[in-house]
């Protein structure tokens, strides 16, 4: 994620062991905070779906992956209606949240950019 100048300063902390160790913790408890891990979600669950970059990612997931994702939010919107969490052995573990969905939202981005490029290259004659 970036700031509102578009940058981000996560590859600066986790270049640095120090800081890494320093904001380990605060990423940690703000993930518990947040409360999508007790709705059984993953992180990548909750990336806005309207983007088309994220449409394009969601097309390319296999069908075991695709199928999860939905059985994930159904069930946190069954949860949320009813205004309970899940039961406790049913939380996402944090080993667990892993990124699904991020690493081919940047492969997608990549071949936007790519594509651009070549879109947008002059030729010039000798």
């Amino acid at each position: 994620m970036s700031g509102p100048l578009g940058l981000s300063l996560a590859p600066q902390i986790r270049a640095s062991r120090s800081l890494y160790k320093f904001f380990l913790p605060i990423a940690q408890s703000y993930a518990n905070i947040a409360g999508y891990r007790r709705m059984g979600l993953k992180y990548d669950d909750l990336l806005v779906e309207e983007r088309p970059d994220v449409q394009k990612a969601l097309s390319r997931l296999d069908k075991r992956e695709s199928y999860d994702r939905v059985f994930r939010l159904k069930t946190a919107f069954q949860y949320s209606i009813l205004h309970h969490d899940l039961p406790k052995d049913k939380w996402l573990k944090e080993s667990d949240d892993k990124r699904y969905l991020t690493p081919v939202i940047e492969e997608v981005a990549q071949e936007d950019s790519e594509r651009l490029a070549w879109d947008t290259m002059k030729v010039e004659a000798k």
